[in-house]
């Protein structure tokens, strides 16, 4: 239960991403709902699968900018769920810059955690 509350939560914040980030848009010819929701499942199992390992090798980076190069972190796998998203589902998202990946990524972590704290996930 607890993945399916993620994947919810993560629906919600790159809806929000989508809507507030100018340059982080769905392109896809179908429902702009289903595409977000296929977007937030790979994000959701990329955050679970890939996110730890590149934590620990970008470690001594992070603790050397004080935890800033974590939000950097957070933009690669953005990349790479775009990327996936794109490739295997045909969910028509595009990125067009670092800037609004690096925008989107910030937008997705606080709405994230707000949304979090209201449903009392502890993701």
């Amino acid at each position: 239960m607890s993945f399916i509350i993620r994947w919810i939560v993560t629906a919600v914040a790159v809806a929000a991403a989508v809507w507030l980030v100018p340059g982080f848009t769905f392109i896809g010819g179908g429902a702009a709902w289903a595409g977000i929701a296929v977007f937030a499942l790979i994000l959701s199992l990329v955050n679970l699968s890939i996110k730890p390992i590149l934590q620990i090798l970008s470690l001594p980076v992070t603790v050397l900018t004080l935890g800033i190069f974590y939000l950097i972190v957070n933009t690669l796998l953005l990349y790479i769920a775009a990327w996936l998203a794109n490739g295997l589902f045909g969910a028509g998202f595009l990125i067009e810059s670092f800037g609004s990946a690096f925008v989107a990524s910030i937008v997705i972590s606080i709405v994230s955690a707000i949304v979090n704290s209201i449903v009392g996930a502890d993701a």
